[in-house]
């Protein structure tokens, strides 16, 4: 038998070897076991398949093991094509031509449940002589139907297709009338990026401001001039106004991908800011076995591995679990800080029914920290010059810590119906754990001859709060005068329940501060001050809130949407003072409607332009004037208007928008902890992005952003936030050298950023524009193992993170890793 006849035969092959199947593709034959059980005539009839995106090889695989026959080609056939596939009832016949429509390639049936791949040919027909003029033969058209999760994980993609963040209704991103940025599997995997923090500060028209280290609670994330504190996990909203910092923390070995829509999300989230909402996609099981495994090593002794699992679990594969690990152990530039992570998460999914698929899952992490610092050291000397301090000198005493432990239970029920339409209800139930020792260099200045003029601020904060939910939606199209239409409506129940003790902050009674030389300080004195808990403080927020939202197509081009929702909010606070036993209450609520109107209307199947408006509603539960009293809720608006932009069979997303944000009582520090509303507060600004296959092999990410923040009176706001920011990052595959080299590299670039008041004599400081590029290496050993290097900060680009502190960026750093994949 010929090598070329041995690549293309059909044989039958144990379970064992279809688990394996990543491997097989890239050998000469593909095999898949035809469930000889099965009828013959079940590949006559119709079925319903949720098959997601992916490599056409792998989609194929997946679709011919569902429907239960055996498909053989040769690899080289499917090679480099992805496909979008398949979602919906089909015969087995109408799968294979979905699948194949655009690919050039034909299903052809051999018999006995067994199809073949070949290159389209197409049929001859015989016309008579006198009729050839005339007789046109029928078109016929195929639709293949997209997958519609959105998952971005095995496409190898900078982008996704299909996302709920913004509205609910399951659109494309050309589709919805918001700016959304998606930082995909892929792109996560190229840049090393494990952590959320390092996500957003990749991400488009996002700004991490850091003045100290990024487990402190004083990062805050910015978007289109305000802070974001909307975060969710699977569309869920993570409710909890006192310390939404915890969530910056998440490992992203857990996640798909992330969604941030900029602007306000009011629709959609209930409370929150008008700067962006970020969802994090869990991975989910695979249809087929699924294991890899990695190690890194880098700079300042960084050791990390991850374990990643999944398979079917009973022979018929309705059945189907993922486990996930990691941990991770690494010292930093930055003096004394040292850093332990350990993460888990395991999930199972199962098909009770042809149409209804349950799934449960738990995850951990643990994020321990020793050495951290809330801020950097002062920027100015006590004499008004501007302190020199080295990137890696440290503000935090030596006995700091912080411990962020987080434990997840999470269920969901989805159904199909025959209607098109899909109901889902999920529950969840949260328990993050913290308990926080500060004690950094900040307050104070130095004189440079004696090092002296320097002091500690300490603190401690502890907290269990427990978030539970339950969340219900459904989501279809409807009829209305003789159109299709989509309706998308919803309910959320949440609350966050929080207990711990309270502690003395600051300053402490027969403790002093005073460091007595910053030059040769080494973090050990003064001691930590006796800081017994004085207080407990138990506290409820709950939000009930409910959606609705629906997409009228009155012409094929043209697509209006509406959408509003109603939140109701309460929070009650108790403090028990233990020295007195007197109580100190908090209680308040509120209730708005959050509306939503869009428009989009496309030129033609690749272009469209759009407008929106959008709300936001944020109660605030921390910042209090001068008389102790909170301020009113954050309250505000948004307009924006744009175009986007589906190329290259969608794999390649544009975008670009103008907006401005109203925005009332927006809290700004004014002393110590007092804060004051501001009015009027507008921005205005101007995005553009670019993510996807430029061409073949070759993805890539590119984001500009700018904003001007402006008071009532016309007077700059948050100037610590830079107006202008640009970011890039993009890879290519070398196909030609030994089994492949993926060669990427990216910068970030922000405009100056300034702030006043920070030196004894109220002096300003700026930090002037900066770069910081990063370049990346990928080579394939072999078809299960790669190497890869990342350098990040290559030129060593020296700045602040912030313009409030002299917390420096990380220098220039390697990571070096190994990774081994099924």
């Amino acid at each position: 038998m010929s090598p070329t006849r041995s690549r293309r035969r059909l044989c039958a092959i144990s379970p064992l070897a279809l688990a394996v199947q990543a491997a097989v593709f890239s050998a000469a034959t593909l095999a898949l076991p035809s469930r000889a059980a099965e009828p013959v005539h079940a590949t006559a009839a119709a079925r319903a398949y949720q098959i997601p995106a992916g490599p056409l090889a792998t989609v194929l695989a997946k679709f011919a093991a569902a429907a239960g026959v055996a498909l053989s080609f040769d690899p080289a056939l499917a090679k480099d094509q992805v496909s979008v596939g398949l979602q919906g009832s089909y015969t087995v016949h109408a799968g294979f031509a979905a699948l194949l429509t655009g690919s050039g390639l034909e299903a052809l049936d051999q018999g006995g449940g067994a199809y073949t791949l070949r290159t389209y040919q197409p049929k001859a027909v015989a016309v008579p002589a006198a009729a050839a003029a005339t007789v046109a033969l029928p078109a016929v058209t195929v639709t293949a139907a997209a997958d519609h999760s959105g998952t971005s994980e095995g496409t190898g993609s900078y982008t996704t297709g299909f996302n709920r963040s913004a509205t609910g209704l399951n659109l494309s991103l050309r589709e919805t009338p918001q700016s959304i940025s998606v930082v995909t599997r892929q792109r996560m995997d190229d840049q090393g990026l494990s952590q959320l923090s390092d996500v957003l500060q990749q991400t488009t028209g996002l700004v991490v401001d850091q003045p100290g280290a990024s487990a402190s609670d004083s990062s805050k994330i910015y978007s289109r001039g305000f802070a974001v504190d909307t975060y969710q996990i699977d569309g869920v909203t993570q409710v909890d106004s006192n310390y939404d910092g915890l969530f910056q923390t998440d490992d992203m070995v857990l996640y798909d991908r992330a969604e941030v829509v900029r602007g306000a999300s009011g629709m959609m989230s209930g409370v929150g800011s008008p700067g962006a909402a970020i969802n994090l996609v869990r991975k989910r099981p695979t249809d087929s076995l699924q294991a890899s495994a990695k190690v890194e090593a880098g700079s300042w002794n960084k050791r990390r591995a991850e374990l990643d699992i999944s398979a079917p679990l009973n022979q018929a594969g309705s059945l189907r679990g993922r486990m996930v690990g990691a941990w991770q152990d690494n010292d930093s530039y930055v003096d004394r800080l040292h850093e332990r992570k350990e993460v888990f998460y395991g999930i199972l999914e199962a098909d009770i029914a042809p149409a209804t698929l349950l799934s449960a899952g738990f995850s951990s992490q643990q994020h321990d920290t020793t050495g951290v610092a809330r801020s950097g050291l002062p920027l100015f000397n006590a004499d008004g010059s501007l302190a020199n301090w080295s990137r890696s000198a440290s503000a935090a005493a030596s006995w700091t810590y912080t411990r962020r432990h987080n434990q997840s239970l999470f269920a969901s029920l989805d159904h199909r119906f025959q209607s098109g339409w899909v109901g889902k209800a999920s529950l969840t139930h949260n328990v993050h754990e913290y308990d926080e020792v500060l004690g950094y260099a900040g307050s104070g200045n130095a004189y440079p001859a004696t090092g002296s003029g320097i002091g500690l601020w300490a603190a401690r904060w502890a907290g269990k709060p427990t978030h539970d939910s339950l969340d219900v939606s459904a989501s279809g199209p409807f009829e209305l005068l003789g159109r299709r239409h989509d309706l998308a409506f919803g309910a959320t129940t949440a609350r966050t329940r929080n207990s711990g003790p309270g502690y003395s902050l600051w300053r402490f009674a027969g403790w002093s501060n005073a460091i007595d030389n910053i030059n040769t300080w080494d973090g050990s004195t003064p001691a930590a001050p006796d800081n017994p808990a004085v207080s407990s403080m138990d506290s409820t927020e709950r939000t009930d809130s409910a959606y609705a939202s629906v997409r009228f197509k009155p012409t094929d081009a043209l697509s209006l949407l509406a959408g509003v929702r109603t939140t109701r909010w309460g929070y009650d606070k108790t403090t028990t003072t233990f020295a007195d036993g007197s109580l100190d209450t908090d209680n308040r609520s509120a209730h708005k409607l959050t509306p939503f109107a869009g428009v989009v209307y496309d030129f033609d199947k690749h272009w469209s332009a759009y407008a929106s408006y959008t709300s936001n509603f944020k109660p605030q539960s921390y910042a209090r004037d001068a008389s102790g009293s909170l301020l009113n809720p954050q309250v505000g608006k948004g307009f924006e208007i744009g175009s986007k932009a589906e190329l290259f069979n969608k794999r390649l997303n544009l975008s670009a928008a103008i907006y401005q944000t109203k925005q009332d009582n927006l809290a700004e520090w004014v002393r110590d902890d007092i804060y004051r509303a501001i009015m009027g507060v507008t921005t205005r600004g101007f995005e553009a992005e670019a993510s996807g296959e430029l061409a073949r092999d070759w993805q890539a990410s590119i984001g500009f952003s700018r904003n001007l923040s402006r008071d009532g009176d016309n007077k700059p706001v948050n100037t610590d936030v830079p107006h202008n920011s640009f970011k890039l990052f993009t890879s290519y595959k070398i196909k030609g050298i030994g089994s492949g080299l993926t060669v990427g590299g990216g910068v970030r670039w922000q405009s100056r950023i300034y702030m006043d008041g920070l030196g004894p004599n109220g002096e300003r400081f700026t930090q002037g524009s900066y770069a910081v590029t990063d370049a990346m290496a990928r080579y394939a050993i072999n078809r299960q193992v790669e190497l890869a290097m990342n350098i990040n900060n290559l030129f060593d680009r020296s700045y602040y993170s912030s313009a409030r502190t002299a917390y420096a960026g990380a220098p220039r750093n390697l990571v070096v890793s190994l990774r081994w994949q099924l």
